[in-house]
């Protein structure tokens, strides 16, 4: 209860206020989304990218372990949303915000504030999250972005236009001089950092914005699966392969929590910017958003029990 009570506080109470705030202002103002989406794409999420590779500072042993199971992991859940859309015989627009509904997770403001409130006096947990979250925004921004772009072009045009969005850039720049140890002069960094920062809040109100017109007396059936497959059937993933893996203790019980945070906002602002079924974005966004208060306690309870 101490958990879910936290989790509720810290985490969901800012979402849902800053999201509904969103919604206010754009139906009192009216606010021009191709603005709001442009500025998402093209300045806030290539800060972030760049900040968040940047400022990593992760043990080489507990980065393999890691990484593996990240791969495996997300390997497996692009496999199974691939599978179902195939099944469920969805146009390529809707298998797309479809699949990365259930692959991306919001493990950034979501899951960090998350790792927090758990592992407070255990450092490895948060620097796992911080792992995922690193991972995540590389998902997001090569599948991710390839996966709506491929939904809605010819593939020499989906290539030009994966190449011409910043975030790809601001990530492989941010290896290139985390790599070699490249110090960035204060009047650079202090304006990047400030625009990162600015991320969460504008997200979330631009996700408010999407969804302050939403009929959410109608909710499509896929909507379900999409918050089904995230918030459950990822984490069941997760722990079939922390078991495969050997892997116990902090390391697995961060995983395993990581493993079940809600849908990632970006998929909300990518499937805006390109036109693939935003709506359904947005609601999947906020509906696996809120169940995530329970469906997270629980998970954190389970990591306690079974490593």
């Amino acid at each position: 209860m101490d958990v879910f009570i936290l989790i509720l506080l810290h985490v969901m109470l800012p979402v849902f206020l800053l999201v509904g705030l969103g919604a206010l202002l754009h139906r009192i103002f009216r606010f021009d989304m191709n603005t709001l989406s442009k500025l998402n794409v093209y300045a806030l999420l290539p800060a972030v990218g760049f900040v968040n590779i940047y400022e990593s500072n992760i043990d080489a042993n507990v980065l393999v372990k890691v990484l593996g199971f990240l791969l495996a992991q997300n390997g497996t859940l692009i496999v199974i949303s691939a599978v179902m859309a195939k099944l469920l015989k969805l146009d390529r627009s809707l298998s797309a915000t479809f699949q990365n509904t259930i692959v991306l997770n919001n493990s950034g403001n979501f899951g960090i504030p998350v790792s927090q409130l758990v592992f407070h006096q255990q450092p490895l947990g948060l620097s796992i999250q911080i792992i995922v979250t690193i991972f995540q925004n590389f998902l997001t921004n090569t599948y991710g972005l390839w996966n709506f772009l491929s939904a809605g072009g010819k593939k020499g045009e989906v290539t030009a236009e994966f190449w011409k969005n910043p975030i790809i850039y601001a990530l492989l720049f941010g290896l290139l001089f985390r790599a070699l140890h490249i110090p960035i002069p204060p009047f650079i960094w202090n304006p990047v950092q400030n625009v990162a920062n600015a991320f969460l809040a504008v997200a979330l109100l631009t996700l408010g914005a999407q969804v302050a017109y939403i009929d959410f007396k109608q909710f499509p059936p896929l909507l379900f699966l999409s918050v089904f497959g995230r918030l459950l059937l990822a984490p069941a993933v997760a722990a079939i392969i922390i078991f495969g893996l050997h892997l116990d203790g902090v390391i697995a019980q961060a995983l395993f929590i990581a493993s079940s945070y809600p849908c990632s906002r970006n998929t909300a602002l990518y499937a805006w910017e390109y036109g693939h079924h935003p709506d359904y974005a947005a609601q999947a966004v906020l509906m696996s958003t809120l169940f995530s208060s329970v469906t997270v306690t629980m998970i954190v309870y389970l990591s306690k029990i079974l490593f």
